[in-house]
């Protein structure tokens, strides 16, 4: 199976390469369904196409809005420019998108997105007979319903997502945020309103909120649970999916890096009849996160979907900051966090086997002078004199255990 990864940016896009997805998926600056994300600008996706079909790997641009009448000549324009740049498929949603791409870009590969909600193997055949070559299954859907879409209509690809937060609308199709926010969901502006927390009112009462669980915080009656299909990798693999896939385009470099690396080493393990060890799994609760879930995987069920209690994230750990440069005994990291001297830390890298713990003993600043912790949005240096192989360190990401 293909290995799918989430690029917000043109540097998570690389991480994400370089810590094993076979493609990637990212948007332009206009049309995608993550607007807050950094998102790429062209001259950003032609060096993307570029960079990944260097190292054979592929690469997907979302054009998944619901298109308005004003948004049409400029998706024609854009489909015809990511033709030209060569990437390898464009995911759209709407069939008036889907349109636009087999007039203005007919080389360019079509993929149906998640937002499309294809839900039966005769969806997924009339998108295939107009054309489509792939179709992200929607999530509501269990896997014998995935293996059945695939044995009616094998010629289409299917993807499927793995991990990641979840919509608590149906695949996505939610008016809250337009309603509650005026930034609609379905052109990209989402404001995840279904993460607040509610309470009762009566309408002559106004003022009066009544808990609707007996909790003095309210309850969080939308919020919906992340997904995570780890453990089901060989089952997904016997029904006929062709890529899997990881949501989180807005997420951190960290957690981009770190979910494609364990992806990639179960996806290794599977095709090679091995079994998937706990230690790999212990690194899917190393980035931040919510109660995890299998969502819909055996049946439709929404109530295994939602935590009620909290939308809160999970963090063990905390994202210290990416190694920016190696040079002589010394690394230089672009911190994200603060870190202290006499702090354990961990570096990563693309192979899990190479990872360090390291004891700080001593941190500098850019000026070469000792200081007891880093700062945020600084370069620090660590003295590795001990490490002689210093090239290792390349693409290495920095991390600290949080103490509770």
């Amino acid at each position: 199976m293909e290995l799918l990864s989430p690029a917000g940016s043109l540097q998570k896009l690389k991480y994400a390469i370089y810590y094993g997805a076979d493609a990637v998926y990212c948007s332009g600056k206009d049309f995608g369904l993550r607007a807050k994300s950094t998102n790429l600008s062209d001259r950003e996706l032609e060096e993307a196409a570029a960079f990944c079909h260097s190292l054979n790997r592929k690469i997907f641009v979302t054009v998944n809005i619901f298109a308005h009448n004003s948004d049409l000549k400029k998706i024609a324009e854009h489909l015809n420019f990511l033709q030209t740049i060569n990437i390898d498929a464009v995911i759209v949603s709407d069939p008036g998108v889907f349109i636009s791409a087999i007039e203005n870009a007919p080389d360019l590969p079509i993929h149906i997105s998640t937002q499309a909600n294809v839900t039966s193997w005769k969806s997924a055949e009339f998108w295939f007979k107009q054309g489509a070559k792939r179709i992200i299954t929607a999530r509501e859907l269990t896997i014998n319903e995935i293996k059945e879409i695939k044995q009616k209509v094998p010629e289409i690809e299917l993807e499927i997502f793995v991990h990641g937060a979840m919509c608590m609308s149906y695949s996505g199709r939610c008016l809250l945020s337009s309603y509650l926010n005026n930034r609609s969901a379905n052109r990209g502006n989402c404001t995840q309103p279904c993460r607040w927390k509610y309470a009762l009112t009566e309408e002559t009462r106004p003022g009066q909120f009544f808990p609707l669980e007996e909790d003095k915080n309210g309850t969080y009656i939308l919020n919906s649970k992340d997904l995570c299909l780890f453990d089901r990798l060989a089952e997904i693999k016997n029904a006929g999916v062709d890529c899997i896939k990881i949501e989180g385009r807005m997420k951190s470099l960290y957690y981009t890096a770190n979910l494609t690396r364990t992806y990639r080493e179960a996806l290794d393990l599977i095709d090679n009849g091995k079994t998937l060890s706990d230690d790999l799994k212990a690194e899917l609760d190393k980035v931040s996160h919510r109660i995890y879930s299998e969502a819909f995987f055996e049946h439709f069920d929404s109530i295994q979907t939602q935590n009620y209690a909290s939308s809160s994230y999970i963090r063990n750990f905390q994202f210290i900051g990416e190694i920016s440069k190696v040079s002589d005994s010394f690394i230089e990291i672009d911190c994200k966090a603060k870190f202290s001297v006499r702090d354990e830390i961990e570096i990563i890298f693309p192979n899990r086997e190479q990872d360090l713990i390291i004891k700080v003993e001593e941190i500098l600043n850019e000026e070469n002078e000792p200081v007891e912790f880093s700062k945020p949005n600084e370069i620090i240096k660590l003295n590795l004199r001990d490490f002689k192989n210093l090239d290792c360190f390349e693409y290495g990401i920095v991390r600290k255990k949080i103490k509770w």
